[in-house]
């Protein structure tokens, strides 16, 4: 049971809400909301055409541009700038129609995709809607650059550019 006192104040804090409410414009109602009323947000939903892959987090990046990468519309890189200027791929766009979902786990049907996917760190594992994890391509510590693959292509490119200085001067 509530004391007069309570109740009394109880009623000055409903017209002290009231009178705040009607003097407060649609986009502030909203935003005054315990939900917050916004939109879903990108591939929550689970109706787009992709499935995206995070790589790494959207908060190292200040800008972002996506390009296809091998047939159009099939993967896409989603790259992102980062405050020193460099450029590095923060997700992957995969379409639907090439990969399948199996116990959480992302799965490719074509053969780009399966490479895409066996290039990760670790398979994207679902975190909600379309939305995959996975971790980036290993980075190797500069102390044991060159590897075998690097100095490998470096041989191929020495000799391409011998074969194109004689090319030229014949």
């Amino acid at each position: 049971m509530m004391s007069k006192k309570q109740k009394r104040a109880a009623k000055r804090n409903i017209k002290k809400a009231q009178r705040k409410w009607k003097s407060m414009s649609h986009r502030q109602h909203a935003l005054a909301q315990p939900q917050g009323r916004k939109r879903k947000k990108p591939g929550i939903g689970g109706k787009g055409k992709f499935y995206r892959v995070v790589v790494r987090p959207k908060g190292e990046f200040v800008s972002f541009r996506n390009h296809d990468v091998g047939k159009k519309g099939h993967i896409q890189r989603l790259a992102g700038r980062r405050k020193s200027g460099s450029w590095a791929t923060q997700a992957w766009l995969i379409e639907k129609k090439d990969a399948q979902v199996k116990d959480r786990v992302l799965i490719g049907k074509t053969k780009d995709v399966k490479e895409l996917l066996s290039k990760l760190r670790r398979q994207p594992r679902k975190v909600k809607g379309d939305i995959f994890k996975a971790l980036s391509i290993k980075n190797v510590p500069e102390r044991s650059k060159p590897t075998k693959a690097m100095r490998k292509a470096q041989k191929k490119n020495i000799l391409k550019a011998i074969k194109a200085r004689w090319k030229k001067r014949r």
